[in-house]
């Protein structure tokens, strides 16, 4: 909508559906299981990431990315030059 304000820590799961968000929001889900991380540690990322002034529209403004695939992957970490979470090598 012009002139709306651009949503400011909003993830995908807060956004209204529409064909990108929903097949965004399929990719997570059908995501593998042995290629994520747990779902604690994606849930602390995606918290840490709500605080963050990069976040807008669901995507991070430092990289470009959608902060819910990113933060669902072990080998990722935040693109922030002072580092919200880290990434995690899984064995």
């Amino acid at each position: 909508m012009p002139g709306q304000k651009p949503c400011l820590r909003c993830l995908l799961e807060d956004l209204d559906q529409d064909g990108i968000t929903q097949g965004l929001r399929e990719y997570i889900e059908s995501y593998p299981a042995d290629r994520r991380v747990s779902e604690e540690i994606y849930r602390e990322r995606l918290a840490r990431c709500r605080e963050c002034e990069r976040l807008i529209n669901a995507m991070c403004a430092e990289c470009g990315c959608y902060i819910e695939i990113r933060a669902l992957k072990p080998g990722q970490e935040c693109a922030a030059p002072v580092k919200r979470w880290k990434r995690i090598d899984k064995e």
